[in-house]
């Protein structure tokens, strides 16, 4: 009632949903990467560059990282102009918020990639570990402080709830650093853990 005065739904879905789409999205772009270079024989001339491991991972990820922005940017565009959801925050903040989520949901697509080695399976790997717990656990469809403690707990490590939190905040309450740290502070360990992960887990050697 004090931040969707209409009990409008769109209001509340839009900014949730643009965390479920980037999710799924940035994931699966990712996924495909690393798998891509073993079942096409191109990781052998990538294993004969003098790059290191952190600048392959870098490398793939950066160019996706600009299209989830752009993808982003085309979101809040559509919700703001076509479906009237007021912006009340800053946008610097989520800017910066959305930048630190992809990274850590690229990472997660990346990991995937370089364990499986098969894009097919990659693909399957990205939707099953990213759909489901960003559409039923990060609180877009059912609020996280109904659920029963076990799934609560999962909720954590699904990092769609940070995002839909903070998306939320900033969109319709117009909160700032001081109220969305929580989120934030999740959304940062979780990239900084997906992304060292993936750089340990890329072996630039065939065998």
């Amino acid at each position: 009632m004090w931040y969707n005065e209409t009990l409008d739904s769109k209001v509340m879905i839009v900014p949730g949903l643009i965390a479920v789409i980037m999710s799924i999205i940035a994931a699966m772009l990712t996924s495909l990467t690393i798998a891509r270079e073993w079942e096409r024989g191109t990781m052998e001339q990538l294993a004969a560059t003098p790059v290191s491991r952190v600048e392959v991972i870098l490398g793939k990820l950066l160019p996706y990282l600009v299209i989830g922005l752009v993808d982003v940017t085309v979101a809040m565009i559509v919700g703001i102009f076509v479906f009237h959801v007021p912006f009340r925050g800053s946008l610097v903040l989520f800017a910066a918020a959305t930048t630190i989520f992809l990274f850590g949901v690229l990472g997660l697509g990346i990991l995937i990639s370089s364990a499986l080695k098969s894009q097919l399976l990659a693909t399957q790997a990205a939707i099953f570990a990213t759909y489901m717990p960003a559409l039923l656990l990060s609180g877009f469809m059912f609020t996280i402080g109904n659920m029963p403690i076990v799934l609560r707990v999962i909720s954590r490590v699904v990092p769609a709830s940070y995002f839909v939190t903070l998306s939320r905040g900033v969109f319709l309450k117009g909160s700032g650093p001081g109220v969305l740290w929580p989120a934030i502070l999740g959304l940062t360990v979780y990239a900084m853990f997906t992304v060292t992960m993936s750089i340990k887990k890329f072996r630039k050697e065939l065998a």
